[in-house]
């Protein structure tokens, strides 16, 4: 018989699983945080698809909502009641736009915009937009009108 005041050996201690479960769940966390990490990386490391991109990947993309960035094609803006049709070009490629919506004060033919959309069903060219957004405000082009300047040196 043992005295309760004599030590254990080690076939005699409890075991204790805590240890393990606290490492366990740990792991766990940190695999789950990575991969949240990794997801919402991913995700944002491509912004906006070219034209150029869109239209090589258009298949593959079908009718998922992407960003569309282009140039709007002099001569193709046509303002409708519901928003405005346009072309945007890129790489040598072109995609018709269809926006509804309001688009912003500075938009207009010759500059670049990314359009929020999707293409249109089963293998449609038409890019159906909802959202366009132009790099400058009015507010930081009264603020800062020369760092605003076309190629052909005038100020936007």
């Amino acid at each position: 018989m043992t005295d309760s005041l004599s030590p254990r050996t080690a076939e005699e201690r409890p075991r204790s699983n805590s240890g393990r479960r606290l490492y366990l769940v740990l792991g766990i966390l940190l695999v789950a945080i990575g991969g949240l990490l990794w997801l919402g990386l991913s995700s944002s490391l491509n912004y906006f698809e070219t034209v150029s991109q869109a239209v090589s990947q258009r298949a593959k993309l079908g009718t998922s909502t992407i960003r569309l960035e282009g140039k709007v094609v002099k001569g193709s803006v046509k303002r409708t009641n519901e928003g405005a049709r346009f072309s945007l070009s890129e790489g040598g490629q072109l995609v018709k736009v269809v926006n509804t919506g309001s688009p912003p004060e500075l938009f207009k033919a010759g500059i670049p915009v990314v359009a929020i959309g999707h293409f249109g069903p089963q293998g449609s060219m038409i890019f159906l937009s909802d959202s366009l957004m132009v790099k400058h405000s009015q507010n930081y082009i009264a603020a800062h009108p020369k760092r605003v300047k076309a190629k052909d040196g005038s100020v936007r």
